[in-house]
């Protein structure tokens, strides 16, 4: 398989983000980070907004896992199953932490809203890879993913208590997939259809870092939501994206 030139041109620009990647030196979370535009509490529940709505991350990973669980995941492939049920249960973990770590933002607290997105991001990109390139090489890579995941937060969070902070590692882990998400749309087809489904998923995503990254021009502008807020509800449509795949999706094969 390794002898597939598309392949090679994905373990290129994995080695080179990884080399460019430790080239740098090591990044120390901000505590400004965690200085959110929206502040304001409601029905005595502190930055209210920024903690509501994680909700829709919660629905969704439980209506996820209920679909996968059920075997209903009729637009998926049944070999890819432990994948799309992980992503899903990294989905609603997500949900819960997230909503813990805006009630209270710290670092304490980040790393629980941090550990359960890798769980979603290496369950969904294992599962990119066995939609387009291979169901053998994604269940091969499924598990080490996971536990890069895990333990680039872990590593994260023990070099913050060290005083020495690192996030290059959890760097690597949530921005390479979204470079080769849509390299390996373009250079494999799936035999299922419909890949704009997939699309709309890096979409949402990379729409949600936008608003993030203008949490308080959009705060300013919208009023009522900042765009943190507004960024948990893109995000979240993003995994609504993905369960509408697995159910509308057929394959072409």
């Amino acid at each position: 398989m390794l002898a597939d030139n598309r392949l090679k041109i994905i373990l290129a620009i994995t080695v080179v983000a990884i080399i460019a990647v430790f080239s740098i030196a090591p990044i120390a979370q901000q505590p400004d980070y965690h200085n959110f535009a929206d502040r304001r509490s409601l029905f005595n529940i502190a930055n209210f907004f920024n903690v509501l709505s994680n909700l829709p991350f919660v629905i969704i990973g439980i209506m996820g896992m209920r679909l996968v669980a059920l075997r209903q995941a009729s637009g998926g492939l049944a070999e890819l199953r432990a994948m799309y049920l992980t992503f899903f249960a990294g989905v609603f973990l997500t949900g819960l932490g997230s909503a813990y770590y805006h009630h209270q933002p710290d670092n304490q607290t980040l790393l629980w809203d941090r550990l359960p997105m890798t769980i979603a991001f290496m369950a969904l990109f294992s599962a990119i890879v066995g939609e387009y390139i291979s169901t053998q090489l994604a269940r091969k890579l499924f598990v080490p993913l996971l536990m890069l995941g895990v333990a680039s937060v872990v590593y994260w969070y023990a070099t913050e208590l060290d005083g020495h902070g690192d996030l290059r590692v959890y760097m690597l882990v949530q921005f390479l997939p979204v470079v080769l998400m849509p390299l390996i749309l373009w250079l494999f087809d799936s035999t299922l259809n419909n890949d704009k489904y997939i699309w709309g998923v890096i979409g949402a995503y990379a729409a949600s870092k936008l608003m993030e990254l203008f949490d308080a021009r959009l705060y300013s502008a919208v009023g009522l939501l900042s765009g943190h807020s507004l960024k948990h509800l893109v995000a979240a449509l993003g995994t609504l994206i993905f369960y509408w795949a697995l159910r509308r999706r057929r394959s072409e094969k």
